[in-house]
């Protein structure tokens, strides 16, 4: 039989109606061969019993029988063309070459091949079998007890059972049809995939926030570095292997944490393809319809997935200000003068952040008066006639600049020479500005001021005294948004006059002005110097 398959072409094989290999040939009077569901359907179409190769007609319609020594011959070349592949559920009434099963049976126990499954379509009592998508393990789907197919789900026990089993152990129990026990499962899959999902994305938050945490890091070690150079580049031999002790430290340490944040990210990478594999598990399972298999892999898929992170890790980006301060603290002693040099250093590298900053008219109080482009602001004698606006000033005579900042580091100066009152810093953008007005963070205004000629202080939710050794000519304001930090300078002394740390910025800010009112030796403008 092979060998005959053999010596003929493929083509010869091949049903002229449906262009593919034969099901189940027939051979009408004309010697013609055809599938027998094309023929039937050819002919329940046309008017006329016509061969649809030769077009010969019968005047009765002829009496089809499958040509079974033809349909063996067929077959052997179909397992040619298409064997089973692994994964695919094999015929269990092939002999030869097992084609793959189209259907299982519950009732016979068997899967069965589109040759070997016609009987379930022709005979009466094979036709009320129970048949289903091929399975490989047909016997889980078919009760141990009672040899009957699977087709119930008893609650109160949480299994399945047969028709049988429901006159029995399980007659007084709650039992339902799989199908409706399944959709009520694929509900309550749904919500075990939607908390994975959301683990996915917690981790995926996270690995972002600690590479943001290592850029950071990785930047604030650098500036620190250039510091130490600047410092140590003057000083004596010893002083410069010092320096490049404290460099290798510092750079240790950040390899260090670079090591650790990469593995900390391989594991969170690992545990979300572990997740992902899980939610694809999840979703195809949810539109399964292999009820008795959802059923049964339903308790383990919907377990929470164990994991070995909690997404709280953080990440300290100031990991090597210890190791300076320490080494800077050694060499202070002998090396004062050298050391003298540092807050000069660090105004340089602030002032690396100066930002055009102007008054903005429609804030100002209507006493101020704004000239030089908006760069000198200061108390007139009689008020402005202005329209009215929601964000001016109508009882403190401030006001604040046009530019906003919601993001990153930005400084600016202001030229205080010959004044005896003045109020400087920054206010958020929702800050109150109608009314008697306190000045503290928590109303949204981070300030420092001068009053009465001589007296400093920062506006905190209690004013804090400042003992200024000189008296400052130009301030710096400086705001780190995201370290949360407000810092005041004297400019021309290069020293820190007062810092506003560990806040938390929400919405912009802009930086604000308050040149006190005008009279005696306050009549100077404040003047904005960058």
């Amino acid at each position: 039989m092979a060998s005959s398959s053999s010596l003929l072409s493929e083509d010869q094989f091949l049903c002229s109606v449906c262009l593919d290999v034969f099901t189940d040939p027939v051979t009408t009077p004309c010697g013609h061969n055809f599938c027998m569901t094309c023929l039937n359907e050819h002919w329940d179409r046309s008017e006329h019993c016509l061969c649809p190769l030769c077009k010969e007609q019968f005047n009765v319609r002829p009496e089809l029988k499958i040509n079974r020594m033809f349909r063996e011959v067929v077959d052997h070349l179909r397992r040619r063309r298409d064997p089973v592949k692994p994964g695919k559920v094999p015929c269990d009434i092939c002999t030869c070459e097992r084609l793959k099963a189209v259907k299982s049976c519950l009732d016979c126990g068997l899967s069965f091949c589109e040759t070997h499954l016609e009987p379930h379509k022709t005979a009466a009592k094979l036709r009320k079998h129970k048949l289903m998508d091929p399975v490989e393990n047909l016997e889980d789907y078919i009760c141990q007890k009672h040899d009957r197919p699977l087709e119930l789900f008893c609650r109160d026990d949480q299994t399945c059972v047969c028709q049988f089993c429901t006159e029995g152990d399980h007659k007084t129990h709650n039992t339902v049809p799989l199908e409706e026990e399944s959709e009520q499962r694929k509900s309550e899959l749904g919500k075990t995939q939607t908390e994975v999902q959301k683990m996915i994305q917690d981790k995926l938050k996270k690995i972002k926030e600690i590479r943001h945490s290592e850029e950071l890091r990785k930047a604030s070690t650098e500036r620190q570095i250039a510091d130490s150079v600047e410092v140590f580049r003057s000083l004596i031999g010893c002083i410069e292997r010092s320096q490049a002790e404290l460099i290798e430290l510092m750079e240790e340490k950040q390899k260090a944490a670079e090591r650790q944040a990469e593995g900390l990210i391989k594991e969170l990478e690992q545990e979300i393809t572990e997740l992902k594999r899980r939610d694809t598990e999840l979703e195809q399972l949810s539109h399964s319809e292999d009820h008795l298999h959802l059923l049964q892999v339903y308790p383990t898929l919907c377990s929470p997935p164990h994991t070995t992170h909690s997404t709280d890790i953080s990440i300290d980006p100031h990991l090597c200000v210890d190791t300076l301060r320490e080494a800077l603290e050694q060499l202070e002693k002998s090396f004062n003068e050298e050391m003298e040099k540092v807050p000069e250093i660090k105004m340089k590298r602030i002032k690396q952040y100066a930002v055009d900053v102007t008054v903005n008219p429609d804030t100002a109080h209507p006493s101020l008066f704004l000239t030089g482009n908006g760069k000198r602001v200061g108390h007139g004698d009689a008020p402005q006639r202005v329209c009215g606006n929601p964000q001016r000033f109508n009882c403190c005579v401030y006001a604040l600049g046009k530019e906003g900042f919601s993001s990153g580091k930005f400084y600016h100066e202001v030229q205080v020479k010959g004044k005896t009152w003045w109020t400087l810093g920054v206010a958020s953008e929702f800050s109150t500005r109608k009314g008697v007005i306190t000045l503290s963070p928590d109303n949204g205004f981070w300030t420092v001021a001068l009053e009465k000629g001589d007296e400093y202080s920062a506006n905190g939710c209690r004013p804090i005294c400042l003992s200024l050794s000189q008296k400052p000519q130009r301030v710096g304001v400086f705001v780190d948004y995201e370290e949360g930090r407000v810092s005041f300078y004297d400019v021309e002394a290069s020293s820190h006059i007062y810092s506003f740390t560990g806040q938390t910025f929400t919405e912009k800010l802009y930086p604000f002005f308050g040149p006190g009112l005008s009279g005696g030796e306050n009549s100077a403008p404040l003047i904005i110097c960058l």
